[in-house]
């Protein structure tokens, strides 16, 4: 098993920055692949970003592209999700998640942190 917890969430006015980060312990040796997701209020959650182990390759939703970024720290088993120019519509609840294989669906999930974005 994957434990994910997440941090970083809070209060930021439209145009901020914000730094959310997720720590995983357990099993960690079999992840491949962390990324975030995010549930807005009456809506499905959706892919936000992914990164991957190795060779690092990033991946985002076009709504976030070229705002936010996704990183890790291999040796501290945490990844990074930094968010600028944040939007309203940004506002979410954030969740991390872990995959085992580079290219399945995600095995593991945290509880989430939540983003307000004021205008």
């Amino acid at each position: 098993q994957v434990q994910l917890v997440e941090s970083g969430g809070g209060l930021v006015q439209a145009g901020g920055s914000l730094r959310l980060s997720c720590v995983a312990s357990g099993r960690t040796f079999s992840v491949s692949r962390m990324g975030w997701f995010r549930q807005a209020p009456g809506k499905e959650r959706e892919f936000v970003a992914a990164i991957v182990r190795n060779p690092g390759s990033t991946d985002y939703a076009d709504s976030v592209k070229g705002r936010f970024t996704i990183s890790r720290d291999n040796a501290k088993n945490t990844v990074y999700l930094q968010m600028n120019s944040v939007e309203p519509e940004d506002t979410a609840v954030y969740y991390c998640t872990a995959a085992v294989l580079p290219r399945g669906s995600f095995d593991y999930w945290g509880r989430g942190t939540q983003v307000t974005v004021s205008s």
